[in-house]
């Protein structure tokens, strides 16, 4: 008996540290985002072309637009998933191959997958919409 009574506080507290671990993962703030931009316009020469990015000021600390072909875009936030509470913005590699967080060195391929660490999960995405030459971002 007096073993099941030493059980329980030592249960209470492991259940409690499990659950402070899960709530302590920083969280991106959720903005509205309901823009959208001419894929053609002088203003995103590089949306021209497989693999072309762009940036743009919505969302909580701005959006790529990264082009996957002619009729794919995918638009992620410029906010780091592992501390988004840092001041800075990710950003395409001068390669063109993955984005970076040159804050904590995260990196995530042009899909939003997490591709180094310590990051873990993978880039907060918006939805996009291709019409004509006016792709719509939401979320």
């Amino acid at each position: 008996m007096r073993s099941k009574l030493l059980l329980l506080p030592l249960l209470t507290i492991l259940a409690g540290a499990c659950s402070k671990n899960s709530s302590n993962h920083p969280v991106i703030p959720n903005v509205p985002v309901n823009t959208q931009l001419n894929i053609n316009s002088q203003l995103y020469p590089e949306l021209r072309q497989d693999g072309g990015y762009a940036y743009l000021p919505e969302g909580y600390k701005g959006i790529i637009v990264v082009r996957q072909n002619a009729g794919s875009y995918l638009a992620f936030e410029r906010t780091c998933t592992y501390d988004p509470g840092n001041d800075c913005l990710l950003e395409v590699d001068q390669s063109r191959l993955y984005i970076t967080d040159p804050c904590c060195g995260s990196q995530f391929n042009l899909q939003g997958q997490v591709i180094g660490g310590p990051a873990i999960s993978a880039l907060r995405q918006y939805r996009t919409s291709l019409v004509a030459s006016t792709l719509y971002i939401t979320n």
